[in-house]
């Protein structure tokens, strides 16, 4: 078993609010986004994304909104997840279903405007590519900052900071300084800027930015991490730090590496595992390439890929939903749904069909033959829904799967009764030629 060097993760601050406070005030900031997107879902029976200022106009009349409010609503259901754009269709996303009901996808939805505020509160007119994602990769600091402060920050103070932080972000890139934006529109540079060419109208760009999407509020020359902000900044700690708690190298490698890394853990340090790595990647990527390992020829890695997209939760829904349709896929699928939705982990196998439940049954045997030990493929035989060992083989040489005929030779091996082991031996012999 791999070792594990533990961090504490950092605590939230003082004074958060109750997890179902702050998944009401994420409601609020996207309320109209959360309209619009309804609207847009309704209007005829599918997501019809309002660009054309007619369709914009019949919105914002529904909706009690002006056109360019509605724009921006738009975008801000998109970036939160609130729609997803399939090729030249959109279609409600699993965050927009479950709003109303699950605080996670409303807090989520916010987390996922925040890390992208920078296209929800675009850029001054003529900035600087180069300049524009440099100050966006120094604003993890100023939120930091604010948070330690615990209180309001001078403006100034806060740009000062975003300049300096820029001109680090340049020195380690080993750039020659250089005036990034000439062109923007900007307010002369207060005493003692950083003088590494950052103007002033592209740093208050930043924290409007921030404040738009209510992660900061601005007044009095002060600038004030709200509730939401204070806790963004406090969960990405947390996954740093559980990121830092990994086995040495899981978190780099690929879904399948991680997995096979696993292989050996209890299932505690196991989730443990698959938390860290999945706090390293965006959740799409990282649901995208656990299904496609499940697809693959290992079953073990096909059950841990699941167990894998159950700490994932609601944002793997949809591919789970998905990978239902394909029969190697439809039983694992089938119970993290019914998981998913409520159902007793002890209880979901209800869902599945005969044949479905001896499918899994097969497949978790095939795992087991290739990871495990031949004792516990014995134990395995007597977890099988039908009873009866003549039942079972005639429902497994009816099922299909494609390692039937090494499941039941190995079960034959193992078993310590000789004339069931001949029955084993003769239902994989006739598997493998065909016969009845």
């Amino acid at each position: 078993m791999a070792t594990r060097r533990t961090r504490p993760a950092p605590r939230p601050p003082e004074g958060t609010p109750p997890r179902q406070e702050l998944a009401r005030q994420a409601r609020r900031v996207l309320a109209d986004a959360v309209r619009v997107a309804h609207w847009a879902a309704e209007h005829r029976g599918r997501v019809t994304e309002p660009t054309s200022a007619t369709e914009r106009e019949r919105a914002a009349a529904a909706l009690d909104l002006t056109p360019a409010q509605v724009r921006v609503a738009w975008d801000r259901a998109r970036l939160a997840g609130l729609v997803e754009l399939h090729g030249d269709t959109a279609r409600p996303g699993w965050r927009l279903r479950a709003w109303d009901s699950d605080d996670s996808a409303a807090l989520r939805g916010w987390v996922a405007l925040l890390d992208a505020w920078s296209l929800a509160h675009p850029a001054p007119r003529g900035a600087e590519p180069a300049a524009v994602a440099e100050v966006v990769e120094a604003v993890p600091q100023v939120l930091s900052l604010l948070q330690l402060s615990a209180g309001p920050v001078h403006v100034p103070a806060l740009l000062d900071l975003l300049g300096q932080r820029v001109a680090e972000l340049r020195e380690q890139r080993c750039e020659v300084p250089y005036d990034a934006l000439q062109d923007a529109p900007a307010r002369p540079e207060p005493a003692g800027a950083d003088g590494q060419g950052v103007r002033a109208g592209l740093r208050d760009w930043a924290l409007d930015g921030l404040a738009s999407v209510g992660a900061l509020t601005l007044g009095d020359g002060h600038a004030t991490l709200t509730p939401l902000g204070n806790w963004a900044v406090w969960v990405k700690l947390e996954q740093i730090c559980v990121a830092a708690q990994s086995p040495a190298g899981h978190i780099e490698q690929s879904a399948e590496d991680m997995l096979r890394g696993c292989v050996r853990l209890t299932p505690g340090p196991a989730r443990d595992e698959y938390r860290a790595w999945l706090a390293a990647r965006p959740a799409g990527s990282a649901v995208t390439e656990l299904v496609a390992v499940a697809r693959g020829d290992d079953a073990l890695l096909r059950g841990l890929a699941f167990e894998a997209l159950r700490v994932v939760g609601a944002a793997a829904e949809t591919e789970v939903r998905a990978a239902a349709a394909e029969p190697a896929l439809r039983p694992y699928a089938l119970l993290w749904l019914a998981e998913h939705d409520g159902a007793d982990p002890d209880e979901a196998a209800e869902v599945l069909t005969r044949e479905e439940a001896t499918w899994l049954w097969v497949d978790t045997a095939a795992a087991v033959v290739d990871h495990g030990e031949s004792d516990l493929l014995v134990r395995h035989l007597e977890s099988a829904v039908q009873g009866t060992v003549p039942a079972l083989l005639d429902e497994v040489r009816a099922v299909g799967h494609p390692r039937t005929v090494q499941v039941l030779v190995a079960l034959a091996a193992a078993h310590p009764d000789p004339a069931l082991a001949k029955a084993l031996r003769r239902a994989a012999f006739q598997v493998h030629t065909g016969g009845a």
